[in-house]
């Protein structure tokens, strides 16, 4: 048990200091920049048009404000309880803070399918697979790696999270830089194209470049690991939204000036590749390819233990139930096996689209609650400006009407699919832990390393 909060303590899974501010950098970027550059932009180019390098700006902006929460939140409370830490001090022990958890929980396990089939649909384009079941065997299969190498220990993961972090940011702006230098600095993305786009659209695409940096809260759950986090978590989460900025702009200039609009949009699932060949050749494309499932691979490696981490997290505070399932072992261990059959799952039965818009929606709504409840409850204990809250919470809420008004024209039954599947998500945890709310910031879950 814990001194401070008689909560059961997950033994060997936190240790202070342990975790670099670089190191933080690198697990941060090393989730964001994986299916994030490599699936996203085409499906951004399809709602926002010509102007989609224009998305990841707004997008980072977006980003930024929703960061300011995280950042006050885990000064003030430096914790590896992370995003249910947040919550909990929000709401107290319930059903908003145990559902909106678990909706990050989703999002990111959502998001691990959408790197697996990204992955398979870069591999297979040398051989000129586009589709079929190779797809999403070779997506389960890369999961499946991601599951062994897991479980080799923690320290296998941080070391390879590094090594690739560095490989893909370098290598992404190479590419991003020489298919700018072949065009002449052209952009033809920019030409004509009989496709109409709206405002509203543009502002859809928004919603897919945020889970582009949604990653940034990786770095958020691991706050009492961090060396001095009260300084570094902040420090940390600005600069890998800075690094992948600088780097998705350069990608989406160096696609812009290879392809049209309409061959982006054609080449959705594939754009990095499609747009090397003509601007590098052979060799760039193969490039390109090999780079894809480095940071693919990568970015599913460390998003698997994070998400594994957490849902242990949330059944250490009693806020999810938990079946053994007749396995031996520590808990993360098992929720580490439901996060690798989930995504399996959705990377067979969903497209790299549905899976998007799956994402989007439940880190939207997640957001949005956790700004809420630092404005409600928490600004003036942390010092937190009320505006910037609001216009956080505003700017999610504006982005979410939009991606939904376009998925309804679109895709109406994704829409259906969210929409009941974040209410199975509330009602069901509401039945299981009898309220909705407790006290605000009673049960802390602050899971400081070290003790405290």
């Amino acid at each position: 048990m814990t001194p401070s909060t008689g909560q059961p303590r997950m033994q060997g899974q936190y240790k202070a200091n342990s975790i670099t501010l670089h190191g933080a950098v690198a697990m941060g970027t090393g989730v964001m920049i994986g299916a994030g550059i490599f699936a996203l932009t085409g499906q951004i180019a399809e709602l926002a048009g010509p102007w989609f390098s224009l998305s990841f700006i707004v997008g980072a902006i977006v980003t930024a404000l929703s960061a300011y929460s995280y950042i006050k939140m885990s000064n003030a409370w430096p914790s590896s309880g992370g995003i249910a830490m947040i919550l909990q001090k929000c709401y107290g022990r319930g059903a908003v803070t145990a559902g909106a958890a678990l909706l990050m929980a989703l999002s990111m396990v959502i998001a691990e399918s959408l790197v697996a089939r990204t992955f398979a649909t870069y591999v297979l384009r040398p051989f000129g697979v586009t589709g079929g079941p190779l797809v999403p065997i070779l997506a389960v299969t890369v999961i499946l790696f991601a599951f062994l190498v897991n479980i080799a220990g923690n320290r296998s993961v941080g070391l390879f999270s590094l090594v690739m972090a560095t490989l893909k940011i370098g290598g992404i702006a190479l590419f991003g830089i020489a298919a700018l230098w072949a065009s002449g600095f052209s952009f033809a993305a920019a030409s004509e194209t009989g496709r109409d786009f709206t405002a509203t659209g543009f502002v859809a695409s928004v919603a897919l470049a945020i889970l582009a940096f949604k990653g940034f809260t990786t770095i958020t759950n691991s706050g009492a690991e961090i060396t001095e986090p009260n300084r570094n978590v902040g420090r940390a989460i600005m600069i890998s939204i800075a690094l992948c900025v600088v780097v998705y702009l350069l990608v989406a200039f160096g696609v812009g000036s290879s392809l049209t609009i309409d061959r982006i949009i054609a080449a959705r699932d594939y754009s990095l590749a499609e747009a090397a060949e003509p601007a590098l050749g052979r060799a760039g494309f193969l490039l390109t390819v090999f780079l894809a499932a480095v940071a693919t691979a990568s970015g599913l490696l460390a998003s698997v233990f994070a998400v594994s981490r957490m849902l242990a997290m949330l059944t250490d505070m009693k806020l999810i139930p938990h079946s053994h399932f007749g396995m031996s072992g520590q808990i993360q261990r098992h929720t580490l096996i439901y996060t690798v059959v989930i995504a399996s799952a959705l990377a067979v039965f969903f497209d790299l689209g549905r899976i998007a818009s799956l994402g989007a929606f439940f880190y939207l709504i997640m957001d949005m609650t956790i700004h809420w409840g630092v404005f409600r409850y928490r600004r003036q204990e942390i010092g937190a400006a009320g505006a910037v809250l609001l216009a956080a919470i505003g700017s999610d809420a504006a982005v979410l009407a939009a991606f939904t008004a376009m998925k309804l024209q679109s895709d109406p039954a994704i829409v259906l699919y969210a929409a009941i599947a974040i209410g199975a998500v509330f009602g069901f945890l509401r039945i299981y832990l009898g309220q909705w709310t407790a006290t605000p910031g009673d049960g802390h879950a602050e899971h400081k390393a070290g003790g405290s």
